[in-house]
């Protein structure tokens, strides 16, 4: 039987960028919150003397351990979904900082157009895709959302410079852009030749020491390349655990209970009161009671823990009815490799968010009236740092294996570059988050089910935007250009992005969406929905900036449910929509 605990005033469940950002906000205000974790404590003492690419790029050292919870995943419902036993396609994180501790820095502010997308697109071209396509607006504005755009920036340090197809900004960024390299230059002259608008990519790897307003300090990046699945030792990527984490901490006001596995919202049909969750190591169980819950964790966790906990409706692909598991995206990635059989790149060094960027191809920022799709996105060459093990490009038609494979691989190593897209992902009534109806985690609960493939909107998208790469690097004198090319059908084994959203999405009608534009729910106004599970569609960006933006928005909306009790948004029925 569980033991049921003192009540709390907030219990936030998972303590990553959005579980740090809620109890850092409330626990400054005076809020008592207590945030559960079901991985362990990690700070950069956890991280020194660790570039051990083995470890954590191919072993994923800080990743979620499958063997006691995973997905099940299918194509589409007349599949059966079964379970993801390797991590592939997107990895899951784990432990005190989440995902925001091994990602590689890049922030990006969601673009006008993304916000109002659907409304948008009507207006300037009507119907385009079709009503397969379950498009929707986010029931918020650029110009409401951006004040907590510079909000997290400032937080977490982010350094760039202007970009002139990007989203308006009233402030510049805290820190300068990173460094220009021969790489970066050599894109952005080659943009600047085809009449593009190129700049440098904004980032959260520290571009000089920095002091953000909470008082944490951050240090300048040393381009070791080793961002993207590690974690940092030297403090210099913005993480939770160096910002958001210790300023809560520091207060006296927040308690952390790491090992805490969440494994139900308690709650009495209309109001959570509380959570259910148990001790990893002991195996013991706790109830939690609590006035406000805030979900906090991935993506996925999130929408997981309604469907389990039976709170809000499923959504079902036949009716199109019910909002939980709805409009689940991901990211399309186009792109081309080149090859250049002179000059040589020393593509060894780098960091996580160290690149070149253009936009014109993103959003609406070209006309779609003669394409067969919306959105794009940006297109981009980074300098993460190219490491031994994980990186053997060679030209189409080498061998997988033997002298010939290890020939070209010595070869190619620094003559290689990539210019590739973030592609956005439109959602569709067949691509959804549901629970599995056979398999169990370790606890014997359903593990959630991804349904989703690729539409032909995506197709359309890859095409396009992999001939506008392959066009730069030709222009950038590649001597052969490989342009990527799409499979016919979505494949979870190879890795691709951790950039999943949707599930839990936000919006301004309570039949289309799930929270409102301070992520509450509609159907239990104690509970806070916080993450990339409240995006409406994916866009063509890192969603990272976004994410702390909403939560920054959220933590503003708990503390003014504590004085105002009940919804804080004026609900619109579909038909107020129409």
């Amino acid at each position: 039987m569980a033991k049921k605990l003192d009540k709390v005033e907030v219990v936030t469940v998972g303590v990553g960028w959005t579980g740090g950002i809620i109890a850092a906000e409330l626990a400054k205000e005076g809020v008592k919150v207590v945030g559960l974790e079901r991985g362990k404590k990690r700070s950069t003492e956890d991280f020194q003397m660790v570039h051990d690419e083995y470890r954590y790029a191919i072993r994923y050292d800080l990743m979620q351990d499958l063997s006691k919870e995973t997905l099940t995943f299918r194509n589409n419902r007349d599949e059966r979904a079964l379970p993801m036993r390797q991590l592939g396609s997107f990895l899951l994180g784990e432990g005190l900082g989440g995902a925001g501790v091994h990602w590689n820095g890049q922030t990006w502010r969601f673009l006008p157009y993304d916000l109002q997308i659907k409304s948008m697109t009507d207006e300037k071209y009507g119907n385009k895709l079709g009503d397969d396509y379950t498009l929707q607006d986010w029931g918020i504005t650029y110009e409401e959302l951006e004040p907590y755009f510079y909000q997290f920036e400032q937080t977490a340090g982010i350094g760039g410079e202007d970009n002139p197809m990007g989203a308006p900004r009233s402030n510049p960024y805290p820190n300068p852009p990173m460094v220009d390299t021969p790489i970066t230059k050599k894109f952005k002259e080659a943009a600047k030749n085809l009449d593009l608008h190129p700049f440098q990519m904004p980032s959260a790897n520290m571009t000089e020491n920095y002091e953000n307003p909470d008082g944490q300090k951050m240090y300048k990046c040393q381009y070791c390349g080793f961002c993207e699945r590690f974690g940092c030792e030297y403090g210099a990527k913005a993480s939770p655990n160096v910002t958001v984490i210790p300023t809560a901490q520091a207060t006296g006001n927040f308690e952390l209970r790491t090992n805490s596995n969440v494994t139900e919202i308690l709650h009495d049909g209309n109001r959570a009161t509380g959570v259910r969750y148990v001790d990893v190591q002991t195996g013991e169980e706790f109830e939690q009671p609590a006035d406000i819950v805030v979900l906090t964790s991935y993506v996925m966790n999130n929408t997981r823990l309604l469907l389990q906990s039976e709170l809000g409706q499923p959504y079902d692909p036949e009716t199109g009815n019910g909002v939980i598991g709805k409009n689940y995206c991901y990211q399309i990635l186009p792109g081309a490799t080149g090859f250049f059989e002179e000059e040589k790149f020393n593509t060894y060094m780098g960091a996580g968010a160290l690149g070149a960027t253009v936009d014109d191809y993103n959003g609406d920022n070209f006309d779609h009236s003669d394409v067969d799709f919306i959105h794009g996105a940006s297109v981009s060459i980074t300098q993460t740092g190219k490491r031994p093990i994980n990186n053997n490009t060679v030209p189409s038609g080498t061998p997988n294996w033997g002298q010939e494979f290890k020939s070209q691989s010595i070869k190619y190593y620094h003559r290689t570059l990539s210019v590739g897209g973030q592609g956005a992902s439109i959602p569709h009534r067949d691509n959804y988050l549901s629970l599995d109806p056979d398999y169990k985690d370790a606890y014997g609960n359903p593990l959630l089910r991804l349904t989703y493939d690729y539409t032909e909107q995506d197709r359309k998208l890859h095409e396009y935007i992999s001939e506008k790469c392959a066009e730069i690097l030709k222009e950038m004198g590649a001597d052969n250009v490989e342009p990527r090319s799409i499979s016919d059908h979505y494949n979870i084994v190879p890795y691709q992005t951790t950039h999943n959203t949707g599930g839990v999405i936000m919006g301004d009608d309570p039949e289309t969406s799930a929270v409102n534009n301070y992520l509450q729910m509609w159907d239990a106004d104690n509970v806070f929905v916080v993450g990339a599970s409240a995006f409406a569609h994916n866009g063509g960006y890192n969603p990272t900036g976004t994410v702390g933006a909403l939560a920054y928005r959220a933590a503003e909306g708990i503390l003014k449910f504590r004085d105002e009790d009940g919804q804080l948004v004026q609900a619109k029925k579909s038909s107020q929509l129409a």
